[in-house]
């Protein structure tokens, strides 16, 4: 039974480093990028070279996060982010790293998190020091395009929706102090997690016993550079997620299985003893 084997690998190796990725914050209505086959559900989302240096890729990025952003905005934790908020209080987690921008493992409880790909819920401009919260953009975006806040469309990952209208005439909220480019502050497709981040995470990798990855089909390098590593640290590697994974070759023990279900269960016999 999956529960059994994530639970005797958790007692073989009490200290864990765990990632988590878009999987797990599906049950929340989170839409996730990949299907099991590790493929593209729908288009790649925004590139950073492209949001940077084009006004129009800009004008559809915020024209579209006016429908998807409330969706994740009122995501609230599932059953998975409190199973993992419990593990931590039982001390097996050196620490979460997560690859999801949505906030949800500090609203369940969780404490020692390392937000690999940044916040959702910030905004900062890329040319002065200025950052506010998403909902003061998403609510300025709405003043000055109140004819997008008519449209409605099926969410997509990360705050963004499949809006395919004409975003000409959208007006792009700007920096109230320099006038400059507002962006969220999450790590786009095509830019870098910042180095320190990662060398945080890493330290934290080399103090525990083995990584365990939730939820992630890890096809993005940020998130699979840890089973590389682990592996050449000798540190063994689960992953729970349901699909193929870029690591598969790697692991020591592969659960493909809900995510929800095999947590908590596995988290009930911990528990209990």
């Amino acid at each position: 039974m999956p529960h059994t084997e994530l639970t005797d690998f958790i007692h073989r190796h009490p200290r864990l480093l765990i990632l988590t990725g878009a999987g797990i914050s599906t049950d929340s209505g989170i839409p996730d990028y990949r299907d099991a086959n590790g493929e593209w559900k729908r288009k790649q989302p925004v590139q950073h070279p492209d949001f940077m240096r084009s006004e129009h890729t800009r004008q559809r990025y915020w024209g579209r996060s006016l429908v998807g952003w409330p969706v994740m905005r009122d995501a609230q934790p599932n059953g998975a982010h409190t199973a993992l908020a419990q593990l931590e209080s039982l001390g097996h987690i050196e620490r979460l790293v997560t690859q999801n921008v949505d906030g949800l493992h500090q609203q369940a409880g969780n404490r020692n998190v390392t937000d690999l790909h940044g916040r959702s819920d910030r905004v900062i401009c890329m040319h002065c020091d200025f950052t506010c919260s998403r909902d003061e953009v998403h609510q300025r975006s709405a003043e000055m395009n109140p004819a997008f806040t008519r449209f409605t469309a099926v969410t997509a990952p990360d705050g963004d929706a499949d809006l395919e209208v004409d975003f000409s005439e959208f007006r792009i909220p700007d920096c109230p102090h320099c006038g400059g480019i507002l962006k969220p502050d999450v790590v786009f497709f095509g830019d870098n997690v910042p180095k320190q981040r990662v060398i945080d995470a890493l330290d934290a990798l080399q103090r525990a016993d083995a990584l365990l990855v939730i939820g992630s089909s890890l096809m993005v390098y940020s998130g699979f550079r840890f089973c590389r590593r682990a592996h050449e640290w000798d540190k063994p590697i689960a992953a729970l997620t349901l699909g193929k994974t870029r690591a598969d070759e790697l692991l020591s023990l592969k659960l493909n299985a809900s995510i929800g279900p095999v947590l908590n269960t596995a988290l009930k016999h911990l528990s209990s003893e």
